[in-house]
C-alpha cells in the first residue's frame, strides 16, 4: 500500500467537500457545504494562506490535510497550523496518519515554516498519541479563540 500526496486542485473540491462534511461530523460540528466551497475555493486559489493536500492510497483519494500559515515572533517568522487532517474511516490505523505528518513535516520545511501548531479535541487519543509520537508538545498554554463575523 503505498500512499501519496497531492496538491488539491479546484477539480477535487466536490471530493473533499464531501470529506469535510465528514470530518465534522464526527464531533458534531455544523457544516454548510456552500460556505465550504467558497472557502476552498478561495484558499486553493491563493497560495499564501497555505497548502491543502489531498491523501492517495492506491489512486484512491482517502483523506485530505490543510496547512494554514500565520507568522509568529515567537518563533522567528512563518509558522503554520494544521487546520484540517481527515483520513477516511476505512483507511484509518493503517500508518497513514504518521506518514501524512511526515510529509507535512518536509513540506513546512520546503516551505520555510518554523514552526507547526495543531489542535486535537480532548477525547481524540489516537489523534493525540499520533501527534505526541511526531514530536508535537503541549505548551501548557489554552488556545482561545473569538469569532469576528458575527
Amino acid at each position: 500500500m503505498k500512499t501519496t500526496f497531492q496538491l488539491a486542485s479546484e477539480e477535487l473540491i466536490p471530493e473533499i467537500l464531501e470529506m469535510m462534511a465528514d470530518f465534522n461530523a464526527i464531533d458534531h460540528y455544523p457544516f454548510d457545504k456552500k460556505t465550504g466551497r467558497q472557502n476552498l475555493e478561495q484558499f486553493l486559489t491563493n497560495n499564501h494562506l497555505g497548502r491543502l493536500w489531498t491523501i492517495h492510497v492506491e489512486g484512491s483519494v482517502v483523506g485530505y490535510i490543510a496547512l494554514t500559515f500565520g507568522f509568529s515572533f515567537e518563533y522567528k517568522g512563518r509558522d503554520a497550523f494544521i487546520d484540517e487532517f481527515f483520513i477516511k474511516e476505512g483507511f484509518r490505523n493503517r500508518g497513514i496518519g504518521r506518514e501524512t505528518m511526515e510529509f507535512i513535516e518536509g513540506q513546512a520545511v520546503e516551505l520555510d515554516v518554523k514552526a507547526i501548531h495543531l489542535e486535537v479535541e480532548k477525547h481524540n487519543e489516537k489523534g493525540k498519541r499520533l501527534y505526541i509520537n511526531q514530536g508535537y508538545k503541549s505548551n501548557d498554554r489554552m488556545l482561545l479563540s473569538k469569532r469576528t463575523d458575527e
